[in-house]
């Protein structure tokens, strides 16, 4: 059995930020910015520096799991060393199941996001 690293307390510190974002989300759109800006937060938490990403690169998919995708670029540059040995991928995955259940809501509900542009 080989020993996996975990980053669940790296998690942990950004999810308070992470829920206000999304409670406070007024489109889908929001939502998926609000979701790369956690999983860029928590990659450069683990990596202890900034790392140059851009919105493509992390994208939320509600359609179907695990709910995300990431580029094979920062996974095989930049996350090369925890990718595979971590259970960072499970964690980013459950910060898209979060972010997927307040998109579908948002999508059933577009009254919300258009009563709030009019205010």
């Amino acid at each position: 059995m080989t020993k996996r690293i975990s980053f669940t307390k790296h998690l942990n510190k950004l999810l308070p930020k992470f829920r206000e974002n999304m409670s406070n989300a007024e489109s889908t759109e929001d939502v998926k910015k609000f979701f790369f800006y956690a999983v860029k937060e928590l990659l450069e938490d683990i990596l202890e520096r900034e790392i140059d990403i851009t919105e493509d690169e992390i994208v939320l998919i509600p359609e179907k799991p695990p709910f995300y995708e990431i580029s094979s670029r920062l996974v095989s540059t930049e996350l090369k060393e925890v990718w595979k040995e971590s259970d960072l991928p499970h964690l980013i995955e459950k910060l898209a199941e979060s972010a997927t259940g307040r998109y579908k809501h948002l999508e059933k509900h577009p009254e919300k996001t258009e009563s709030k542009i009019r205010m």
